[in-house]
């Protein structure tokens, strides 16, 4: 079976280039090379999502890898909602930051709590995300698993990731593996990483999220502010 948080790391990119520059720079150096060569950028999301379809690719998970990343940015929206501080300052956390840094260890967002089964949660949250638009079609899907077949992914993550792609969205499933606040703030978080919301389909499916998960909208506010803040145009 294969590792669903090193598989989050590979989602987001955890071994691109981290050296000097501000967070928003240095996520500029990972769209760039996640154009040239995706498969050795080591960011599934540039092979799964796509980098010319209008979408964003994310740049805070630049030195945490996948998992720190989206408990890092789901503590910052959660710790400033609680503070009844305007969404603003969120986003203003992450750009004034010259690195994310992940959530203290006696916060419900520690990294060393999330099971693997709950990362493959967050995983499946960014994948049906991602359909949620309708983009990965038929075809686009054997595309990806072609890209994926040679990317150096394992046999099983690869079919993970195929059925994921070819099955209907269980949204209930997804929803009822969040059990905690914190655990629901990360899956919505996990699900805004992954796409850039343009269309209706899109904005309708994370709204439709936000209230299955019975985020307050003030905290939704603080979550797209802070993802939006960390993220960077394709």
């Amino acid at each position: 079976m294969f590792d669903a948080k090193k598989l989050l790391d590979q989602f987001l990119g955890s071994d691109m280039p981290v050296a000097g520059g501000s967070l928003r720079d240095r996520a500029g150096q990972a769209v760039q090379l996640a154009k040239d060569n995706p498969l050795k950028a080591g960011a599934l999301a540039a092979v799964l999502f796509g980098t010319g379809t209008g979408r964003e690719v994310a740049g805070a998970a630049l030195k945490l890898g996948g998992l720190a990343a989206i408990a890092g940015l789901g503590y910052t929206a959660y710790k400033n909602y609680q503070a009844g501080q305007a969404p603003a300052a969120s986003q203003d956390a992450v750009l004034s930051t010259p690195e994310l840094l992940p959530p203290p260890a006696d916060s419900g967002f520690a990294t060393d709590r999330v099971s693997s089964d709950f990362a493959l949660i967050l995983v499946r949250a960014m994948i049906s995300a991602a359909r949620a638009d309708g983009h990965i079609d038929d075809a686009e899907r054997s595309r990806i698993i072609d890209r994926l077949t040679v990317s150096g992914l394992s046999s099983d993550a690869t079919a993970f990731l195929n059925d994921e792609l070819s099955s209907p969205i269980d949204l209930d499933a997804i929803v009822a593996a969040a059990r905690t606040e914190e655990q629901r703030v990360e899956l919505y978080t996990a699900s805004r990483l992954a796409i850039e919301p343009k269309s209706r389909a899109e904005r309708g499916y994370l709204d439709l999220l936000a209230g299955r998960l019975g985020l307050a909208d003030a905290l939704v506010d603080h979550i797209e502010a802070t993802v939006s803040a960390a993220k960077v145009p394709a």
